[in-house]
């Protein structure tokens, strides 16, 4: 079946409709996007999606509201919003339209699903207020930014509403593309970097072919022998540490405490290494200019971890 209609509410919008909005206009190009509460338009029929408006979910009708009574809940009870129910049904085929990896769709599929429409879903229904985010961020949550682009409350101009919410699509569009991609590239970096680790063999340092995510990847392989990775970076090549989590700077361990903070001469008598560049005062980043001074720091940071162990 052609898909010709792509209807969702007037007057202001949410997150939620908007973000629905960003899959279903790359997977139905051609279909029009219509918004209104005219009871013709939000009845289902041929040839139309409806969301977060209706009063009806029927992905079989292609009816996606969650405002009704029951509403639609997740199966560990969390409620949907039209975001949640749209990606439900199609947010496999956008990542096939995205250019996803087959062997990677349901890992992506559930890694946004968790960290981007869940979100939106409790927002949009009251299960959780964006100032949980904490004074300090609340006003940065993406549905919140997202409804910051809504016309003010005394802009009456004719139109003004829809012409808002078009410009919002772009940058709705631009987030979450960008979260596709990264999320993509995360599993692509994750192959390279476990075939460098089975190239590594019992090493301690990690050489990779450029930057890219790695952690993950050592992780998953169970590397716990790995201290460093090397890798080039423009015209010069990179020494770093390897963090031990997400949520904290300590790494497995540190560069030499007599690099720390040094550049040029200085870094290259103190580490006794020709061609050093640089190290950060928190010593978790060297730079060398060739390939040949970067392992030898690498080594280097080896030995005095080891002594300091």
């Amino acid at each position: 079946m052609t898909i010709t209609h792509l209807v969702t509410h007037s007057g202001g919008f949410h997150a939620d409709e908007l973000l629905s909005s960003v899959i279903l206009t790359r997977l139905f190009a051609d279909a029009q996007l219509v918004r209104t509460r005219d009871k013709a338009w939000i009845t289902p029929a041929e040839g139309r999606i409806i969301y977060d408006v209706g009063g009806q979910f029927d992905a079989g009708a292609r009816i996606f509201d969650h405002h009704q009574r029951p509403n639609p809940l997740r199966e560990d009870g969390q409620p949907y919003s039209s975001f949640g129910l749209i990606w439900a049904q199609y947010g496999g085929d956008y990542l096939r339209a995205m250019d996803v990896p087959e062997h990677d769709i349901e890992a992506i599929h559930g890694s946004f699903d968790r960290g981007v429409v869940l979100p939106v879903d409790l927002v949009d229904n009251g299960a959780v207020n964006a100032s949980e985010a904490g004074p300090l961020f609340s006003g940065l949550t993406l549905p919140v930014l997202l409804e910051s682009l809504k016309p003010v409350f005394d802009d009456t101009e004719e139109g003004v509403e829809d012409r808002a919410f078009l410009a919002a699509l772009s940058v709705a569009r631009a987030f979450v593309e960008a979260q596709i991609k990264r999320k993509a590239a995360k599993y692509r970096a994750e192959a390279m970097v476990l075939a460098a680790i089975e190239a590594a063999g019992e090493g301690f340092i990690l050489e990779l072919p450029m930057g890219m995510p790695f952690r993950a990847g050592v992780e998953k392989a169970g590397a716990d022998h790995l201290l460093f990775v090397v890798h080039p970076r423009g015209g010069d090549w990179t020494l770093t540490t390897i963090r031990v989590g997400n949520d904290t700077f300590e790494a497995r361990a540190d560069l030499p405490a007599a690099w720390a903070g040094l550049t040029d001469a200085a870094l290259d008598a103190a580490a006794g290494v020709s061609g050093a560049k640089f190290c950060h005062n928190g010593r978790f980043i060297a730079v060398a200019s060739t390939r040949e001074a970067i392992l030898q720091m690498a080594e280097l940071a080896v030995v005095e971890a080891q002594a300091n162990a």
